[in-house]
């Protein structure tokens, strides 16, 4: 059985690879395995006896036992909390992603929000946004007063997602971390049913850890059983059952590059995340962790950062919105890590380009393995560009962050191939993009040339994705100047071996504007300027093809979508195959 992870990577055999300090692989071949179908009917049905079991009375036993009367320790909480959000607490309701939910009307049996706004009520992250914003004295009472609503409900019988394995986790961590705010109630009853809650929640990780999904919701399972075995009286045994099994989860969910398997910028900082949250309580007990711990955060901060633009934000990928830099500042400076960006992410897919001023980034592998994507993109090929603290090219990002301005339809859209800086095809997408965020055929395998020379550096790939339904293969080239003032690109289209001869199709090349970056044409509809707001000036000219522009949009790190331009190249694919050229410099 192959590996569900979805990549395999195998160097060129006649090209060694690179034996600087970022290990630069000058050719490789990313492949999607081929029997990533997602869940299969057995899985499904497997998973759904396993949450009916839930509900039956030996479940309940296994969750009975000693309660304790008290943690040993809280650990810090590091990581910075969304201070709107916690002043929307204050004010008498919740604040997410733009929707409004008043705490007196919550209830946790009807939440009557959205799947992520739920998971965010249930994972109780938002004592994290309340601590910012309240006193110990100012937002105790808010915080008992939602949690005793929580366990009216759900205390007794586990459900989902209440009780899925990763908002159980998080659940876990953030009593823990934030305990002063729910256990500061002088009712005795209470506070026992809180503690007994702590243990429950933990031995019902302790069944179920294994059967999260790969990636970070097993992740955080592993760490919440770590925690409770290192914070509850008499948790050795449960410690060490957990330090095996994080690491296990951290071996199948994390590439040895550092990149999370989902591909999600997102599910990768909030990996970083849980294990600093997890190495804190370590610290507060004065254990030391094990190694594997420390080697994770060393391989997963370097990933991350190799996603940062000149601004220190993310770049948006794979449903991520960009992610704002004080938030992956506080994240890294948690972790505790101090590391320089990853330029050739190998198994994870990324690849970053540094010169002078600028970034580009690039999408140089195949979508993420269907099971393990909640908001999969087809944007294989696509790029990124940022001048400074100024982002110039981007994708449109937020496919994953539903809610007040994300509908379900928009987010789906913006799964989509032209949603992404990259060549379109006969308006399709490289990879078929399926309800529910999972991911059908098209792009499976990635070739990969990168070279690293004096004058800068030359990047080609190549995927597969519109062979099986058109008969090309899509070849980007890259070409960044060793100042960063010119970024030099060529889209060709050839006609794929042991295929018949493909036919005419339309072509577009997309690339999405930032906010701020305000498009002028030229009379021959060959070239256009860029103003950047509080920026340099930009000019990109096309060799042939038609240039328009269009509307277009961005979304932030919260879900807020902002309206931008889009420059599209317009042309033709050829039976004998076909080429565009373009140009991106920068002038003064």
């Amino acid at each position: 059985m192959s590996d569900p992870r979805r990549l395999s990577a195998r160097s060129g055999q006649d090209l060694p690879p690179d034996e600087g300090a970022d290990g630069i692989e000058q050719g490789k071949r990313l492949i999607r395995v081929a029997d990533d179908k997602g869940l299969s009917l057995t899985q499904k049905i497997a998973h759904h006896v396993y949450l009916l079991s839930w509900k039956t009375p030996i479940h309940g036993r296994r969750l009975r036992g000693k309660y304790p009367l008290k943690l040993l320790a809280v650990p810090d909480d590091d990581i910075v909390g969304d201070g709107r959000a916690g002043a929307a607490m204050r004010a008498g309701y919740f604040l997410f992603r733009g929707q409004k939910l008043p705490i007196d009307r919550l209830d946790f049996a009807r939440p009557g929000v959205g799947p992520a706004f739920s998971d965010y009520l249930h994972s109780f992250r938002w004592l994290r946004d309340l601590s910012v914003s309240a006193s110990r004295e100012q937002g105790a009472p808010i915080a008992e007063g939602v949690l005793r609503k929580w366990l009216a409900v759900h205390a007794e019988t586990p459900s989902e997602p209440a009780w899925r394995a990763d908002n159980a986790g998080w659940r876990l961590l953030f009593w823990t971390a934030h305990a002063p705010l729910i256990l500061s109630s002088s009712d005795l009853v209470y506070r026992s049913l809180v503690l007994n809650c702590i243990a429950r929640t933990a031995r019902h990780l302790d069944r179920g850890a294994d059967k999260a999904p790969m990636g970070l919701p097993r992740i955080v399972a592993w760490c919440a059983i770590i925690a409770a075995g290192l914070l509850i009286p008499g948790g050795e045994t449960r410690r060490q059952f957990g330090e095996a099994g994080l690491k296990r989860a951290i071996d199948s969910g994390i590439h040895a590059d550092g990149g999370i398997v989902s591909r999600s910028p997102l599910a990768q900082m909030e990996t970083i995340m849980a294990l600093s949250m997890l190495r804190a309580v370590y610290d507060v007990r004065r254990e030391k962790p094990p190694l594997f711990l420390g080697d994770a955060l060393a391989r997963t901060v370097p990933a991350l950062l190799g996603l940062a633009h000149g601004d220190g934000g993310l770049g948006s990928w794979q449903g991520s919105g960009a992610i704002a830099p004080q938030m992956v500042d506080s994240v890294v400076q948690a972790s505790r890590v101090r590391a320089r960006p990853l330029r050739q992410a190998r198994d994870w897919g990324y690849q970053r380009i540094a010169a002078g001023a600028t970034v580009v980034q690039v999408d140089a592998a195949p979508p993420p393995v269907a099971r393990l994507a909640d908001a999969g993109c087809a944007s294989t090929g696509a790029i990124e560009i940022s001048d400074g603290r100024q982002r110039l090219i981007v994708n449109c990002g937020g496919a994953a962050l539903e809610g007040a301005w994300i509908t379900a339809d928009l987010a789906q859209g913006l799964r989509t191939t032209a949603a992404h800086s990259t060549l379109v095809l006969n308006d399709s997408n490289s990879t078929a993009l399926l309800p529910g965020g999972t991911l059908g055929k098209g792009v499976t395998e990635v070739e990969l040339n990168r070279q690293e020379m004096d004058n800068g550096s030359r990047l080609e790939l190549s995927h597969d994705g519109y062979v099986r339904r058109m008969g090309y293969v899509h070849r980007r080239l890259l070409m960044v100047s060793g100042d960063g003032r010119e970024v030099r690109g060529e889209d060709m289209l050839t006609p794929a071996e042991r295929r018949r001869k493909p036919g005419r199709q339309p072509v577009q090349i997309r690339f999405h504007l930032a906010p701020g970056v305000e498009p002028t044409l030229t009379a021959d509809n060959q070239a256009a300027v860029l103003r950047i707001d509080q920026g340099a000036l930009w000019q990109f000219r096309t060799g042939t093809g038609l240039l328009s522009v269009e509307d277009s949009l961005w979304v932030d790190g919260d879900g807020h979508p902002h309206p931008t331009r889009q420059l599209v190249v317009t042309g033709e694919a050829l039976p004998g195959g076909s080429s565009i050229g373009w140009l991106f410099k920068r002038m003064g």
